[in-house]
C-alpha cells in the first residue's frame, strides 16, 4: 500500500515539469496583449484597486472599473487576471464629416448651460484621463472632431459622425444657437459677434457672449464644420430677383417707424440688406424699406428681411408715368420755396403772399418738384424703372389719342346713349369721343381726377350723357337726326369747355349713328317714298313731253318730203300769182287797147259805147292796183292762190295719208304710199302744158 502511494508520488513528480509549461503559457497568454495597427484596447480593471468615486463611471489608473486610458497599437504586458482588454477599431472621421462628441463622465455642466465647456490637453478626446483630470464636463461637448483618425475611448466618449454643412450656390444658411446669452427684449435676432469663424468655433461664440436663438448672420455658399447640436442650421434659397422684377423689402427688426411715414428712411452700408447687423447699427427702421433690390442674387437673412417680388414699372411709347411720392416734406412748405426760386427778384413777403394766393385758388397744390411728398411735376417718359411702389405710386397715362365709344359692340364699355326728344320719342345715339392728355398736363389731370379711368367714368361719361339728353330734349326727334352736324358741334363745344377744367384736350366728339323709333322711321319712309313718287311722276311727265316732242320731230321728219312738195307748191303758187298778175295786167292792157281800137274803128256805133268799154278796162286795172295797195302784195297773192286752189289749179292735201308706227307694217305702208304718190305726181306733171305755150295763148 505504501509502495503504491510512493509510486504515485513519483509519477506526479515526473509530471510536474510537464504541467508547468502549460501553466506558464496560460499565464503569459493572459498577461500579454497585442493591439493591431488600427485598433485600441479598452481596459477594465477587476481587482485590487480603489473604488470609483460617487457619480463617476470611468476609472482612473488605480481605480477598479473601465479605465479612462486605452492601449494603442503594439504589444502590451498586463498583470494576469487583473485587467480585461477589449480591442476596438479607431474612430475615423472622413473629409465631409464632423464628429459630435458626448462625454459619459466628467464634471457636471453648470446650471443654465446645455453644452460642456472646452478644455485643453486631452488631444481631441484621445486622452480620457487628461480630460477627466483637467475638469472635463459630462454631456454634449461644444468641441467637435475634424476629419481624421482618432484613438478615442468609446466607453467615455460617444462620437456621432454627421455630414459637414454644405451650402450650395444659390442657398443661404440660417443658424439658431441652442446655447448662449439671452437676446435683449424687443429684438428678434441675436446680435453679431466676431471670432467664431462662421459658427465653426462654438467656444469662441460662447466666450464672446454669443446670444441664444436665431442669429443675424447667415452662412454663404461653402462647406462648414459646425457643431449642429449647438447651432441648428436651416438651408433656404437665396433671394433671387429675376429680370423684369424688383424686390420690395420689409424689415422685421429695427427702430420703430414714425407714425407719419409710410416707408422707412434709407440707411447706408447694409450691402443691399445682406449685412443685417450694419443695417441695425446704422439706425435702420422696421417696416417697408425705401431701397429696392434690382435683378440679381442676394444672400439675405429671411428672418430679418422679407422680400416680395414686384414688376418693374414699364412705360410704353405714347405713355408717361405720373409719379406720386409718399416720402418728403409737406407740399405747402415746398410751394413757397419753389415760388421763391422761380422769382428771386421779389421780396420774401411778396413770395409768400403770392404762394398763398396760388394755394387759396386751388392751383394743384399737391403737384410738387422731385424729392417732396405729392404728385411730381416731372413725369417719367417711356422706359423701365425700378420703382418702389410703396414709396412711389405710378399712374400710367396715355398721351396718344384715347377713344371712348358708346355703341352696341361687345368690345366697347358703354352702351348707346338713350335720350328722349321734345316730342317724346326715344332715340338711340352711338357716340365716339376722342381725347388727348399732353405730357406736361398729365400731373395736373391726376391731381384733379386721379386717373384716366376716373376721368372716363366720373367726368366724360356723365358729361356726354347729359349733353345729348339736353340737346335731344330741346328739339324733335326728326330734327335731331336732320340737324346731326349742328348737334355734333354743340357736343364738341361743351366737351372742350368741360375737359379744359381737367387739363384734358378734347379732340372730337363724333355722332356715329342715330336710331329713331321704327314707327317714326316708317312714317318718314312713307313720306320720302311719296315725295320720290311725286318726283318720279314729274320726271315721267317730262319724259312724256319729251317723247311727244320726239314723236313730233319724228313725224315732221317722216313728212319732210311732203313739206318739200308743199314748199314747191307754194313756190309754184307764187309763180302762178305772178303769172296771174301779169296775165291780169296784160288782159287789162288788151282790153284797153281793144277798146281804143274798137272805139276808133267804130265811131259809128257811138262814142258812148266806146267810152263804156274803156271805162271797164280802166276800172278793172284800177281795181287790181287799189287792191294791191290796200291789202298788200302778199294778201293779193294769197287771194289769187286761194282762187287758184278753189279752181283746182293747185293741190294742197296729199292723195294718201300714212300714220307713223314702229312696226315693220307701218314702214312698208309708208314706202308703198310714197311710191304711189311719186308715180301720180309724175303723171300730173306730164299733163301740165309748158309755160311758153300758156304765155303764147295768153298773148
Amino acid at each position: 500500500m505504501e509502495k503504491l502511494m510512493i509510486e504515485q508520488l513519483q509519477s506526479m513528480a515526473n509530471l510536474a515539469p510537464l504541467l508547468l509549461v502549460p501553466a506558464v503559457i496560460f499565464f503569459v497568454w493572459n498577461s500579454v496583449i497585442l493591439v493591431g495597427g488600427r485598433e485600441i484596447a479598452v481596459l477594465e480593471r477587476r481587482y485590487f484597486g480603489n473604488a470609483l468615486p460617487q457619480g463617476r463611471v470611468i476609472a482612473m489608473a488605480n481605480e477598479i472599473g473601465i479605465q479612462a486610458r486605452t492601449l494603442g497599437p503594439g504589444l502590451h504586458f498586463l498583470v494576469p487576471f487583473l485587467y480585461k482588454a477589449s480591442k476596438l477599431p479607431f474612430t475615423t472621421v472622413t473629409e465631409n464629416e464632423v464628429g459630435i462628441v458626448e462625454s459619459i463622465d466628467g464634471d457636471p455642466i453648470p446650471p443654465g448651460k446645455i453644452f460642456a465647456r472646452v478644455i485643453d490637453g486631452h488631444s481631441s478626446f484621445q486622452d480620457g484621463e487628461s480630460f477627466l483630470r483637467t475638469g472635463g464636463q459630462k454631456g454634449p461637448q461644444i468641441q467637435i472632431i475634424p476629419p481624421g483618425t482618432y484613438r478615442i475611448n468609446p466607453s467615455i466618449f460617444k462620437v456621432r459622425k454627421l455630414p459637414a454643412v454644405i451650402i450650395e450656390r444659390g442657398k443661404v444658411g440660417i443658424a439658431t444657437a441652442m446655447d448662449g446669452e439671452q437676446i435683449p427684449a424687443g429684438r428678434l435676432l441675436a446680435h453679431k459677434i466676431d471670432g467664431h469663424s462662421t459658427f465653426e468655433n462654438g467656444q469662441a461664440f460662447i466666450n464672446n457672449h454669443g446670444q441664444k436663438g436665431p442669429q443675424i448672420e447667415v452662412l454663404l455658399p461653402g462647406t462648414y464644420r459646425i457643431n449642429t447640436d449647438l447651432f441648428h442650421l436651416e438651408i433656404q434659397d437665396a433671394t433671387v430677383i429675376p429680370a423684369g422684377k424688383i424686390g420690395l423689402v420689409t424689415s422685421l427688426d429695427g427702430e420703430p417707424l414714425p407714425e407719419s411715414e409710410f416707408v422707412a428712411k434709407p440707411v447706408p452700408g447694409h450691402n443691399d440688406f445682406q449685412d443685417a447687423s450694419s443695417f441695425l447699427s446704422s439706425g435702420g427702421q422696421r417696416g417697408p424699406q425705401f431701397d429696392v433690390l434690382k435683378p440679381g442674387t442676394y444672400y439675405i437673412n429671411p428672418l430679418m428681411f422679407k422680400v416680395e417680388l414686384d414688376d418693374v414699372a414699364v412705360v410704353q411709347r405714347g405713355q408717361v408715368a405720373v409719379v406720386v411720392s409718399n416720402v418728403g416734406e409737406e407740399p405747402r412748405q415746398i410751394k413757397n420755396l419753389v415760388d421763391a426760386k422761380k422769382t428771386e427778384d421779389k421780396s420774401s413777403d411778396e413770395l409768400h403772399k403770392e404762394a398763398e394766393q396760388r394755394l387759396d385758388k386751388g392751383i394743384e397744390r399737391y403737384v410738387v418738384p422731385k424729392g417732396y411728398r405729392g404728385i411730381q411735376e416731372e413725369v417719367a417718359g417711356p422706359g423701365m424703372y425700378y420703382l418702389n411702389r410703396r414709396a412711389f405710386m405710378a399712374y400710367i397715362v396715355d398721351t396718344t389719342n384715347i377713344t371712348i365709344d358708346w355703341d352696341d359692340s361687345k368690345e366697347t364699355r358703354f352702351d348707346p346713349l338713350i335720350v328722349i326728344s321734345r316730342d317724346g320719342f326715344s332715340i338711340s345715339v352711338s357716340v365716339k369721343v376722342v381725347i388727348r392728355i399732353r405730357p406736361d398736363q398729365a400731373p395736373y389731370m391726376v391731381a384733379k381726377i386721379g386717373s384716366v379711368e376716373n376721368l372716363i367714368l366720373h367726368v366724360i361719361h356723365p358729361m356726354i350723357d347729359s349733353s345729348f339728353r339736353n340737346q335731344a330734349s330741346s328739339t324733335s326727334a326728326m330734327n335731331f337726326m336732320q340737324d346731326r352736324q349742328e348737334e355734333q358741334r354743340k357736343a364738341v363745344d361743351r366737351a372742350r369747355e368741360e375737359l379744359e377744367k381737367y387739363h384734358v384736350e378734347c379732340v372730337s366728339v363724333l355722332i356715329c349713328q342715330i336710331s329713331l323709333p321704327q314707327e317714326l322711321m316708317d312714317t318718314q319712309t312713307m313720306k320720302i317714298i311719296a315725295q320720290q313718287q311725286q318726283a318720279m311722276y314729274q320726271d315721267q311727265q317730262k319724259a312724256e313731253q319729251t317723247r311727244i316732242a320726239t314723236e313730233k320731230t319724228r313725224a315732221e321728219a317722216e313728212q319732210q318730203k311732203n313739206l318739200v312738195e308743199a314748199e314747191i307748191g307754194v313756190k309754184i303758187a307764187e309763180q302762178n300769182k305772178l303769172k296771174t298778175i301779169r296775165f291780169a295786167e296784160g288782159e287789162a292792157e288788151s282790153i284797153r287797147l281793144r277798146a281804143e281800137g274798137e272805139a276808133r274803128g267804130i265811131k259809128a256805133k257811138g262814142d258812148a259805147e266806146g267810152s263804156k268799154i274803156l271805162a271797164i278796162g280802166e276800172s278793172t286795172a284800177r281795181a287790181y292796183e287799189l287792191q294791191n295797195k290796200a291789202l298788200g302784195p302778199n294778201s293779193v297773192t294769197a287771194i289769187e292762190v286761194a282762187k287758184q286752189i278753189s279752181q283746182g289749179n293747185v293741190k294742197i292735201t296729199p292723195d294718201f295719208l300714212v300714220q307713223g308706227g314702229d312696226n315693220i307694217a307701218g314702214l312698208l305702208s309708208a314706202f308703198l304710199t310714197g311710191k304711189i304718190t311719186a308715180e301720180k305726181r309724175k303723171s300730173e306733171l306730164k299733163d301740165i302744158p309748158p309755160a311758153d305755150a300758156t304765155e303764147g295763148s295768153a298773148r
